[in-house]
């Protein structure tokens, strides 16, 4: 059963109060906790590595898996494999993420590897959500790794988000698409006081026709310190954007290094990044509404990783 905390941990990783309707399995300190599984939604646990294999019907439309991760005790390491095998012509939502409550001093740590085979012709949108908190002075890690495989006519959506409180992570994040397959990638980052946050992003455009589009927003107060690593690389006719945007303040520091190759002549490929502080013009328009400074700056900083 779940406590108090886990539920408030589930609504700041997944907006869910309670146990989800659908398909779902949450983990907690290393365990599972809760499982369901549906007609055409199955959840078998791996009988090599710690993990699962999540596999959706082909043709399965409207429905939902929810796998989040919760760890409330300090000193835990925890590494799990999942597999998602995507049928064809299906369109699910999957809700994944982990939230550390360290109460303690040890380091607490979760290492998460997703893999995905996206078959002909469906569709996801994988939402992933990362925070930490805790009164003790334990670092809070979460390193997650996602590799992406799309087939013809194929279609995923990403959201990467790391609300607060994760003081170091690492992501990596690595894409594969096929003829007429896309991909659209939005990560949002917020990093403060020593934290420091590394992304790498990496997609193969190896069919023809084949598109995809990454957005990443983030914020680095204090002295936190955030790297991205944004690679796109063209094989055939294909359409690729990266787009960067990094608000700095304090003593952070943000580094961004878009990347773009073309191997084929009818590749097209643009990239963009830009890092920068709030504009005075805004705060100055926010703080004649009434607002006072700090106000009108968190209003600026959560309009901009919406």
């Amino acid at each position: 059963m779940l406590d108090a905390l886990d539920k408030n941990m589930l609504d700041e990783m997944t907006g869910l109060h309670e146990l989800p309707a659908g398909a779902y399995n949450i983990r907690k300190n290393g365990e599972k906790a809760a499982r369901n599984t549906t007609a055409n939604i199955d959840i078998v646990t791996k009988q090599d590595k710690p993990g699962m294999d999540i596999i959706v019907k082909p043709g399965t439309v409207g429905e939902s898996v929810h796998i989040p991760v919760i760890i409330t005790a300090e000193g835990l390491n925890d590494l799990v494999y999942n597999s998602f095998d995507i049928g064809e012509g299906s369109d699910v939502l999957i809700v994944a993420g982990c939230g550390i409550h360290n109460p303690g001093d040890k380091k607490s740590q979760h290492d998460g590897v997703h893999e995905f085979l996206v078959r002909k012709g469906a569709r996801i949108k994988y939402v992933e959500k990362h925070f930490g908190e805790g009164n003790g002075n334990g670092e809070k890690v979460l390193n997650p790794k996602t590799i992406i495989e799309v087939e013809e006519g194929g279609y995923a959506e990403l959201e990467l988000v790391q609300i607060k409180g994760v003081d170091s992570t690492k992501r990596d994040t690595e894409i594969k698409l096929h003829r007429n397959a896309r991909v659209v990638v939005v990560e949002r980052m917020l990093t403060y006081k020593n934290q420091d946050a590394e992304s790498k992003i990496n997609v193969e455009m190896v069919g023809v026709d084949s598109s995809a589009q990454i957005i990443s927003r983030s914020v680095a107060r204090d002295e936190s310190k955030q790297i991205f690593y944004l690679n796109m690389s063209g094989h055939e006719r294909c359409r690729g954007h990266i787009q960067c945007d990094s608000i700095i303040m304090d003593k952070a520091k943000v580094e961004a290094i878009p990347k773009i190759s073309a191997f084929h002549s009818d590749s097209q490929l643009i990239h963009e990044a830009a890092i920068g502080k709030i504009a005075n013009d805004q705060l100055i328009k926010l703080m004649s509404l009434g607002l006072s400074e700090k106000e009108a700056e968190d209003t600026i900083l959560k309009g901009f990783l919406k």
